[in-house]
């Protein structure tokens, strides 16, 4: 091979190389891995309590409603009667001796005068024959007629002042039976009720907890922003016996309570606001309602320790009001419940 051959292929062998140099040293070079930041663990947030010492109750509480400890039911007792006239309407004053109902007569009226006039004509005999001292048999007869036209004329007085129902007190029209003229009523129904607005007690509708209300036990009832201290005087577990349905079962279900001093502007029906302490303890260990927990008859609690890990504490609860709880055993003051 000859030297110029020899020169030319070397001098390709090196153009190649430095291609193939240069081609390397335009490629991008390659990105270093970053390093991965480090992630702080998420610290978990309790809302937590501290199991205190203190006075925990258990009360009964609600809107009372004043009503009457004096009251005249206008009650029907004969039979056969209608509906005439209703006189008063709720909310009225009544007196003793006024016309509450009228019953339709149905010619009552007319006989009780035509009876009327019988008696007095039964007395007129009467007198004459005592005159005739003689015809005994006269005046025998007319003592018999007498006595008869007498209760002739008391059993159709006693029917004509069934018809007309009056008020025996005085006081405020507090119920209306809704019946129209010529309704049909049945007897001992009641009509008509008045109730006497100064002699008051306050009344509450238990919705739950009503065994735990003993005849006996202080209440304090708030009325126009001043509180006023009573006692109760019938709970349902000392309700009187009664065969009127209606009445049993607001007995079963009210507590009456009697104020030491009745508020001035109280009137029947106004609201109050009622509470009934059923239990206290004072000195106790207690946490909020929502720090208890309770699996399958457990009672148990969490507390947040100071390394800020969690324990279970088995306790055993006592009283439970409307917020807050009694621990009776398990749990010491200070110690930080987590709560529900």
């Amino acid at each position: 091979m000859s030297r110029t051959v020899k020169k030319i292929i070397c001098f390709k062998i090196v153009f190649i190389m430095l291609i193939i140099i240069t081609g390397c040293q335009l490629l991008p070079k390659e990105e270093e891995a970053l390093t991965p930041p480090l992630v702080k663990p998420v610290q978990e947030k309790y809302s937590t309590a501290k199991a205190v010492r203190g006075t925990i109750q258990k009360e009964v509480s609600g809107n009372g409603r004043f009503e009457s400890t004096s009251q005249d039911e206008a009650i029907y007792k004969d039979k056969d009667g209608r509906i005439g006239k209703f006189r008063v309407k709720s909310g009225d004053m009544v007196k003793a001796g006024d016309v509450l109902v009228e019953l339709l007569l149905n010619g009552l009226d007319i006989k009780l005068k035509e009876q009327e006039l019988a008696l007095e004509i039964a007395k007129y005999e009467l007198i004459n024959a005592n005159i005739d001292q003689d015809n005994v048999e006269r005046l025998r007869k007319a003592k018999i007629q007498l006595e008869l036209e007498n209760l002739r004329y008391n059993h159709l007085k006693n029917q004509y002042n069934s018809r007309i129902i009056r008020s025996d007190i005085d006081g405020q029209v507090i119920f209306v039976e809704t019946m129209k003229e010529g309704d049909s009523i049945e007897p001992y129904h009641t009509l008509v009720t008045v109730a006497d607005p100064k002699k008051l007690r306050v009344m509450l509708e238990l919705t739950s907890n009503g065994n735990s209300v003993v005849v006996g036990t202080n209440a304090l009832v708030t009325f126009n922003n001043a509180e006023y201290k009573g006692k109760v005087v019938q709970a349902p577990s000392s309700a009187p016996l009664t065969q009127n349905k209606e009445l049993a079962e607001r007995y079963s279900k009210s507590v009456y309570i009697e104020l030491s001093r009745v508020p001035p502007k109280a009137e029947i029906g106004s609201l109050s606001d009622v509470k009934i302490i059923t239990q206290q303890r004072d000195d106790v260990i207690k946490i909020p309602r929502g720090g208890l927990r309770s699996y399958m008859g457990r009672n148990y609690v969490r507390v947040l320790e100071e390394d800020s890990k969690l324990r279970e504490l088995d306790v055993e609860p006592g009283i439970t009001s409307s917020t807050e709880v009694e621990i009776l055993k398990g749990l010491e003051e200070g110690q930080i419940v987590i709560l529900q």
